[in-house]
């Protein structure tokens, strides 16, 4: 893969993963959400990745990656009973977001390492064809 090819790779990357930390920031804004219905409570958002593939390339490698869709988790929301609540259905229930705290933590800190190793990678890129452009002045 030419380093230049190497840039677009990169790039959809970190788009990836800047939509990766959004919806974590989405989801743990709502995490503690209250809903006086199952349908209207908050459901955790997660991003579906797909690999962009070289149609040029006989072998069809990838050459980046695409967010296809932020799908909304179909786990059911949390429900506590609370019959003093304001929120409270007939049957004395509120209902809460589906989200996971621990589990939006790990996926931000695992988001945010993909984004930096590939804004580091990018920037190594970006240094070696500088050393290649200095190569060609001293000759």
């Amino acid at each position: 893969m030419s380093d230049f090819r190497m840039f677009g790779t990169l790039g959809s990357a970190l788009a990836a993963q800047t939509v990766r930390l959004n919806t974590v920031a989405s989801n743990l804004a709502n995490a503690d959400q209250a809903a006086g219905s199952a349908d209207a409570a908050y459901r955790a958002r997660v991003p579906v990745f797909s690999a962009v593939l070289d149609q040029a390339q006989r072998d069809g490698a990838a050459v980046g990656v695409q967010v296809k869709d932020v799908s909304v988790s179909q786990e059911p929301p949390r429900a506590e009973y609370q019959p003093g609540h304001p929120l409270a259905d007939a049957q004395g229930y509120v209902y809460y977001s589906n989200v996971r705290p621990v589990e939006q933590m790990a996926d931000m800190i695992s988001a945010s390492r993909s984004y930096e190793s590939a804004a580091q990678a990018l920037g190594t890129v970006q240094e070696l064809i500088q050393r290649t452009l200095r190569l060609g002045e001293g000759a």
